[in-house]
């Protein structure tokens, strides 16, 4: 990825912002527009929003990646004060390293040798020290998201398909710390200046709030959202962010993910549902699952059967029924956020949990008229599931646009 500011911090399945941004252009009288990511992840509608000068909200529940993308949102810091203040807490922490006192934490320990977990945690210390006596919040935030930025390429630990830490895989090559956060820094930099040299607006703000039951105070309406919410296929977003937040000392391992991260995400991992002990028929029986009640519930009911044969007894059957419930508590709370006939569009993909395919993008788009947008079409991308040697099963999925009209 070498989009600037997008690239600081790479979010697990991202959208395309180079799309976004097309789409943004592609309105007549795009500058007034009012558009709306109730998935903001790590910022791409908000950023693509403010590289066309669109006003842009976006709703994030995840309490680090919101900050992520809160720290993106942070581009138009002064780019001379930034160096200043980064090239501080890198003398400062050369001075105080190999000090380390992260011996509490195994997952650490795994996937950094001691010299490079030492010099992080020597720009982690310094960090909060000096951030904690200055008020200029989005230039240390920048910083802050430098030192995230870099503590993958400083691991030894492999990662698997998007972003779970593997701590028994080892990389031949690391970088060391601190001339990967200098690196990182000057990255920031010069990406800063590029989005002002190409007249980005300050026009997008991020709140830390759920999509199902949002809380914010606005009395305008959206004309657009564009948003990519995440798919029903037993990744867990939680984990994605494992490595940075136990580094951070904001969990202290696996088990702190479902208290601090996954209570408040979307139902889309079978951890999540086993963790709240779900129950299929409570489920099944919300009205607001009326319009695909009998489809999900064969899909569920054929789940709860199979994986009783199966090893480790996943809970699809109770993580697809929760999916389909939260997406309906989404469509129901955008209804009144939406101008009338304003456009919506949903990237999304379909998933097959044990071989039993779940239509996504159908269940979806009557979920949204039944919360009372007026229709939907969908526009495949592409095929998916065709080309993995270890794929799980050979139902043919794909994934592409869902277009609802309001």
């Amino acid at each position: 990825m070498k989009l600037p500011v997008h690239r600081w911090f790479r979010y697990s399945a991202g959208f395309s912002a180079e799309w976004v941004t097309h789409l943004i252009k592609a309105q007549r009288g795009s500058e007034h527009l009012r558009i709306l990511d109730p998935f903001a992840g790590s910022g791409t509608t908000l950023l693509a929003a403010e590289s066309c000068g669109v006003r842009c909200i976006g709703f994030e529940p995840h309490p680090f990646v919101y900050r992520i993308a809160r720290a993106k949102l942070s581009w138009q810091s002064d780019t001379a004060q930034l160096r200043e203040k980064y090239q501080q807490v890198l003398r400062i922490a050369a001075q105080r390293q190999p000090e380390t006192d992260r011996s509490d934490s195994p997952l650490l320990q795994k996937c950094y040798t001691p010299e490079n977990l030492a010099k992080l945690d020597a720009l982690r210390r310094t960090y909060t020290e000096l951030s904690a006596s200055h008020d200029d919040g989005g230039m240390w935030e920048l910083i802050w998201l430098g030192i995230t930025g870099i503590l993958r390429i400083c691991s030894t630990a492999g990662t698997a398909q998007w972003q779970y830490v593997l701590p028994r895989k080892k990389k031949a090559r690391v970088s060391d710390a601190f001339c990967a956060f200098e690196q990182k820094m000057e990255e920031i930099i010069s990406d800063i200046r590029r989005v002002k040299s190409l007249n980005w607006k300050q026009t997008a703000s991020v709140f830390s709030t759920d999509a199902r039951n949002p809380e914010i105070e606005s009395d305008a309406k959206f004309d657009w959202v564009i948003t990519s919410p995440p798919y029903p296929n037993n990744y867990d977003y939680a984990d994605a962010t494992r490595l940075e937040m136990t580094f951070w000392g904001e969990i202290t391992g696996w088990k702190d993910l479902q208290s601090v991260v996954r209570k408040y995400l979307l139902h889309s991992c079978s951890q999540h549902a086993a963790a709240e002990k779900l129950r299929l028929d409570d489920l099944l029986q919300n009205r607001l699952l009326k319009p695909i009640c009998g489809q999900l519930s064969q899909a569920c009911n054929e789940l709860a059967e199979i994986r009783l044969t199966k090893g480790g007894k996943k809970t699809y059957h109770t993580m697809a029924a929760a999916y389909f419930l939260d997406l309906a508590k989404v469509f129901h709370a955008l209804r009144p956020l939406c101008r009338e006939n304003a456009h919506l569009c949903f990237v999304i993909g379909d998933s097959a949990p044990y071989g039993v395919y779940l239509a996504v993008d159908e269940w979806l788009g009557q979920l949204a008229v039944s919360a009372g947008f007026k229709g939907y079409s969908f526009e495949k991308i592409r095929d998916r599931n065709t080309k993995w040697k270890n794929r799980k099963h050979t139902v043919p999925l794909h994934e592409g646009r869902l277009w609802i009209e309001g």
